[in-house]
């Protein structure tokens, strides 16, 4: 069987002598793996770099083997043109490295996100933009994982306006006043996660990603006994310096 699709790089790993088995989000078929012959080499393994867009075939006897790739020159090689921006390298390196810990082969929630992602990965280049964007879409990937908080209304009152905390143990919004006395258990809401008219300050990404990443970590990588991926964290590290 075979089929055809674009592609997000997700990373591969080498096999055999010059062989790459590669992961890819596609647009339609979720993240998928397929093997590369001589993509490991010195002249093909630039273009599958993690974050470039590439036209892809896949070809395999079922579905749910490890099938062959074909794949064209990237349409988008984005990594050659971040190498001089650390903090945007290191984005590209958690968006990819949380998609591969959290998606299984074919699992249709990849789809969902590819749009999002490509979209993100677009934006890498202007850094006063992406790193709000960045915490959106990890409440994007938490929603299509069957994990989204609810950031409606306040989980006490009922009320839609003043929210300011999100409950670490239900994942939903809280309004401080009506929380006083254990509001410093509550993690911080930033207001342009549920007004994208509000601006995003350094704090205000520091926060969200304090917020996204609790959840992430206990309700992805904790349940199935692993850790939040290390290009998560060095990049939470990073964004932290801004504040």
């Amino acid at each position: 069987m075979q089929w055809r699709d674009e592609g997000l790089i997700l990373g591969g790993r080498k096999f055999g002598e010059s062989g790459l088995i590669l992961d890819v989000l596609t647009r339609t078929r979720g993240r998928r793996s397929g093997l590369v012959y001589g993509g490991a080499s010195r002249k093909k393994r630039p273009q599958f770099e993690p974050g470039n867009s590439v036209d892809l075939s896949w070809s395999g006897r079922l579905e749910e083997q490890l099938g062959r790739f074909d794949v064209a020159e990237a349409t988008r090689s984005r990594t050659a043109r971040l190498i001089d921006l650390p903090e945007a390298l290191l984005a590209v390196a958690s968006i990819a490295a949380l998609l591969r810990g959290t998606l299984n082969e074919g699992d249709q929630a990849g789809s969902y996100l590819f749009e999002a992602t490509e979209m993100l990965l677009d934006s890498l280049e202007d850094g006063e933009v992406w790193p709000a964007l960045y915490v959106r879409w990890e409440l994007g990937l938490l929603s299509a994982l069957g994990f989204g908080l609810d950031l409606d209304a306040c989980a006490i009152s009922g009320e839609n306006d003043g929210l300011t905390h999100v409950s670490p143990k239900t994942g939903r919004a809280v309004r401080g006043s009506e929380a006083e006395e254990y509001v410093d258990r509550l993690l911080a809401l930033p207001a342009f996660l549920i007004d994208p008219k509000q601006p995003a300050s350094a704090a205000d990404v520091a926060a969200g990603l304090e917020l996204t990443g609790v959840f992430i970590e206990r309700r992805l990588f904790h349940t199935n006994n692993r850790d939040m991926p290390e290009p998560r964290r060095r990049l939470y590290a990073r964004l932290q310096k801004r504040t």
